[in-house]
């Protein structure tokens, strides 16, 4: 069976705050450029969304979809609003679905906790293991996976809203939970340090809001490809079919470090106990982040590796080091240019990023660019952390030569 990647976790135009020229088609013709073999659909719970999927996606029998070449998986991320002990409780989970069938007698039922047309991503006013019960009675292969569980707003393991165990936050559903999604600015490394996380898959996946930023991170399997042989691969965690995942350096993460964006505080955890978690300019509480509350509940020390733990690899966006290399915006023409052409030499992103030789690479881009490309590869970068919904900043490693006369030009045209 051939390898292939997926990136389960998206959205469509009809979730706030994401490009309205997300389509079908343009999800499609991106992930063929990433490379990426399945895409979830986000959003299944709209119901315009829906009936775009149901209008143009084919039933390839096998539990996935396909449009112009490219395997869907029916996926939708909604939030779930609670309380317990008298404290609101707001987590994210991303559905997994078999079925337009099964998408439909969740909706059906999901219609009573909350309106589904206001948001493609939902708040239903309902318990996490509720929302476990609906999901896998519309079809036992039905599964749901909390979604990127460490982030301090709308995650189970958040600081400002979430619990310190699956067991608290799922209750009596919390066997049906067999895999987790670590958000950006975490990444397997920092879930290992939990004894209490050895059994569930660690699964990754961009959360996109665009059809250009598919794949920032993504997982890479070996299995059938069908509905049930990754839902299998990730329930039995299985090395030979759950190959790895691709990961943002969790410093680029958005909720990496502790901070108050408003006053530019940025703080370790450290720094943030020695200021007893207040802003000095405001007085405010600090957002506590990713790398604090992973260092609150682990049992392990850094750089502990649980037996049969999945591999992961880490990767920066294409765009972001052509941007970097060439000193300009990654919405720039000139980083679209070499963008393009780099895919037009080498295939894919995920082929450039992973796979293209030295040689090869020489051959496709400018020497800066190409070395650019392996220095993330190497991971000799430095990285200012994200903090309080602010994304950190990739920079290569210090002392690399600037970028060439003949790099600075491209930026012209």
């Amino acid at each position: 069976m051939p390898e292939f990647i997926a990136d389960f976790h998206l959205h469509s135009r009809y979730s706030r705050a994401c490009s309205k020229d997300l389509t079908v088609a343009e999800l499609a013709k991106w992930a063929k450029m990433k490379g990426i073999g399945v895409l979830g659909t986000g959003d299944f719970t709209h119901p315009f969304w829906l009936q775009e999927l149901k209008d143009v996606l084919r039933d390839t029998g096998d539990g996935l979809y396909e449009h112009d070449g490219m395997r869907f998986l029916l996926t939708s991320e909604v939030n779930t609003l609670f309380y317990r002990e008298g404290r609101a409780h707001q987590i994210h989970h991303v559905l997994f679905a078999p079925s337009f069938g099964a998408v439909d007698r969740i909706n059906q039922e999901l219609e009573s906790f909350g309106s589904l047309s206001l948001d493609g991503r939902p708040t239903l006013r309902m318990d996490a293991w509720r929302l476990v019960e609906v999901v896998m009675g519309s079809d036992p292969r039905s599964f749901v996976v909390p979604a990127h569980a460490w982030t301090p707003h709308f995650a189970i393991f958040g600081s400002n809203s979430g619990f310190d165990s699956v067991e608290e936050c799922f209750e009596h559903q919390a066997k049906h939970i067999f895999a987790l999604e670590t958000g950006l600015s975490s990444d397997p490394a920092m879930n290992w340090r939990l004894s209490r996380l050895d059994r569930y898959a660690l699964i990754s996946n961009s959360d996109s809001h665009s059809a250009r930023r598919i794949g920032r991170e993504a997982n890479v399997f070996n299995c059938a490809l069908s509905y049930d042989g990754i839902a299998d691969a990730l329930r039995t965690k299985d090395p030979a079919k759950f190959l790895s995942t691709l990961e943002f350096f969790p410093e680029e993460g958005k909720y990496h470090y502790d901070g108050h964006r408003n006053c530019k505080i940025r703080w370790s955890p450290q720094e943030t106990r020695q200021h007893n978690f207040r802003c000095p300019s405001c007085g405010r509480k600090v957002t506590v982040g990713v790398m604090h509350r992973v260092d609150i509940l682990a049992d392990r020390p850094e750089g502990s590796m649980p037996e049969h733990a999945i591999p992961f690899k880490r990767i920066v966006p294409l765009e972001e080091i052509i941007a970097e290399v060439l000193g300009v915006g990654v919405a720039t023409q000139a980083v679209e240019r070499e963008y393009h052409s780099l895919i037009h030499y080498c295939g894919t992103e995920f082929n450039v990023l992973l796979k293209a030789s030295n040689e090869e690479l020489r051959k496709a881009t400018t020497p800066r660019v190409a070395e650019g490309i392996l220095q993330v590869r190497e991971g000799r970068v430095t990285i200012e952390p994200g903090y309080d919904g602010e994304y950190g900043k990739v920079r290569f490693s210090e002392g690399e030569p600037a970028a060439t006369a003949s790099e600075q030009q491209m930026t012209l045209f």
